[in-house]
């Protein structure tokens, strides 16, 4: 493990690059117990300064961003056809029990897990959403979309992907003002530089905007690579082999949300497969944004796993 000299000063950018491994190392290890001095070390920080900067670099403590997190999950598990016990999604969430869980939903949400209206909830999240998709008069919106219907055709590919490393950006805040762009632009130009430009693209966030406030969800761009140095902002992740439901996407942006509902609300359902723990992807065909910013062009792929 690489140790820091103590005579030289850590950078912003190493800043970002820790912070960013105790992030990676926090969502893969959500059902597990944390201890600050764990996350520490996978940051490559001493314990008595990592939580001091994580807050100063991610605005919220160590122990309020897991708490977050775990509830985030807990939703997105409620939210399933077939909902699991209180227990169960307790434990898969890193809680002790089900009353600890319980106890951490009201406190954050306002009411004890089984009360809780998640129909409301997504509903409200999902207006604020809609509000933030450019509308013009000569296209279908996420709104026109009838339930339980496919007007638009889509079609869905079960596929098995194998194990894929990614060099990435983490964004914050992503459906702020042109973050994303501006961090595809950087991972494009790193790509070039380092030979990895022809590997295929993806855009993916831990966080359903149905379920999380849009302000706390965090984009990735990333592009597979095997062999890469990480550094500075440029993250590395290792996803699993997973199954994944793909839909073909060639429009914009409405388009693309209206085929994630349509997966979600229609096709799910019905399938025999639940969502698996891993986050959807935007799979780039070609290159991000080579068609521009009004027409993309990629596969959104659903992690599943059978029911």
């Amino acid at each position: 493990m690489r140790t820091l000299q103590k005579t030289r000063p850590t950078t912003s950018t190493e800043y970002v690059e820790r912070v960013n491994l105790a992030i990676d190392h926090v969502v893969t290890h959500l059902d597990q117990p944390l201890r600050l001095v764990e996350v520490a070390q996978a940051a490559m920080f001493s314990p008595f300064h990592f939580h001091r900067v994580f807050q100063a670099v991610m605005g919220e403590t160590l122990a309020d961003f897991v708490k977050r997190l775990r509830l985030e999950k807990a939703m997105v598990m409620m939210a399933h056809t077939k909902k699991p016990s209180l227990t169960r999604i307790a434990l898969a969430c890193g809680f002790s029990s089900s009353s600890d869980f319980s106890r951490s939903f009201k406190q954050r949400y306002g009411a004890a897990p089984s009360a809780f209206d998640l129909r409301a909830w997504r509903e409200a999240h999902r207006a604020e959403l809609e509000a933030m998709v450019p509308r013009t008069s000569d296209r279908l919106h996420i709104r026109r979309l009838p339930a339980g219907q496919n007007p638009d055709g889509f079609r869905v590919k079960i596929r098995d992907l194998p194990a894929r490393t990614v060099a990435y950006i983490r964004v914050n805040n992503p459906y702020e003002g042109t973050a994303v762009v501006s961090a595809v632009q950087r991972l494009v130009r790193w790509a070039e530089r380092h030979g990895l430009a022809d590997g295929q693209w993806l855009g993916y966030q831990w966080e359903n905007p149905e379920l999380v406030p849009l302000e706390q969800c965090r984009y990735h761009a990333a592009v597979e690579a095997k062999q890469f140095t990480p550094g500075g902002e440029i993250g590395r992740f290792r996803f699993p082999p997973m199954t994944v439901a793909q839909v073909e996407v060639r429009g914009g942006i409405d388009l693309e949300l209206r085929a994630l509902q349509w997966l979600y609300g229609t096709w799910l359902p019905r399938s025999g497969y639940i969502p698996d723990d891993h986050p959807s992807f935007e799979a780039w065909i070609r290159r991000p944004f080579a068609h521009g910013f009004e027409h993309f062009e990629l596969h959104a792929q659903l992690p599943i796993r059978r029911s």
